[in-house]
């Protein structure tokens, strides 16, 4: 499908083009992508350490995610339906179907076992390595919101409702682009952790392919008024190396 085809905004069409283009991105059909998240959240999910040094194998078009735990020597396999855990050679160490119905009743400070933190890295990381070419898909819905100014810049939004099987923090989120069409900041709530509010910044970006990713990302709580709550900094992602293959 291509852009003109697609009913998407006018917003949406800019942001796909500033980060490489859907000719582009169509092409590529899997990553491949070495980091370490850490963070504040970590501790209290009783999961410490436990997402340090790892790769991440994602397909493009499907949503299925590999984690390989390398300090650990094993790794989750992610669908919508279905987390699992084995070590790297192949033996089976859990594995759970209908994994979202395992947060039901939970908290931001609800502790974790290894099948939730597998089942919520495993959507969080598709959904943040594909946007924005993600809301072009079939079933996204996309409508262009006030603008939001922040660190001197005024950011255009654009808010997106998921459609029902996609695996995501939310049904509604909201993406902030800036002048140059790249993503700044990814609004949330997070349905898994009862709630609890979330806004992602994407910063360093780089080249890979094609296609322009950012190598850095920062979560933190945010306010009734949408405002960033500077401490504890939740998530810290750092991409280290990442590459796309056809």
């Amino acid at each position: 499908m291509s852009l003109k085809d697609h009913p998407m905004t006018e917003l949406l069409k800019r942001a796909v083009h500033c980060h490489g283009g859907l000719a582009r991105w169509e092409q590529l059909r899997t990553l491949v992508a070495s980091m370490s998240i850490t963070g504040a959240i970590w501790a209290p999910k009783g999961q410490p350490d436990a997402l340090v040094d790892i790769r991440v194998e994602a397909q493009l078009h499907t949503e299925h995610v590999v984690i390989h735990q390398l300090p650990r020597r094993k790794k989750f396999i992610f669908t919508p339906q279905r987390i699992t855990q084995e070590t790297e050679s192949g033996e089976p160490l859990g594995a759970r179907d209908n994994p979202r119905e395992s947060f039901k009743g939970q908290t931001q400070l609800s502790p974790w076992d290894d099948l939730h933190l597998g089942y919520f890295c495993g959507y969080a990381l598709w959904t943040y390595l594909t946007v924005p070419f993600l809301y072009t898909r079939p079933g996204f819905g996309t409508e262009e919101i006030a603008p939001w100014d922040e660190d001197g810049e005024r950011w255009r939004v654009l808010q997106v409702t998921f459609p029902e099987h996609v695996a995501s923090h939310s049904r509604v989120q909201s993406s902030y682009f800036g002048d140059d069409g790249l993503l700044r900041r990814h609004e949330y709530t997070v349905d898994v952790m009862g709630g609890a509010r979330g806004v992602n910044y994407a910063s360093d970006y780089r080249e890979v392919d094609g296609i322009l990713v950012p190598t850095k990302r920062r979560i933190y709580a945010y306010d009734d008024r949408k405002n960033k709550i500077p401490t504890p900094l939740l998530i810290a992602i750092d991409i280290s190396d990442i590459a796309f293959a056809e």
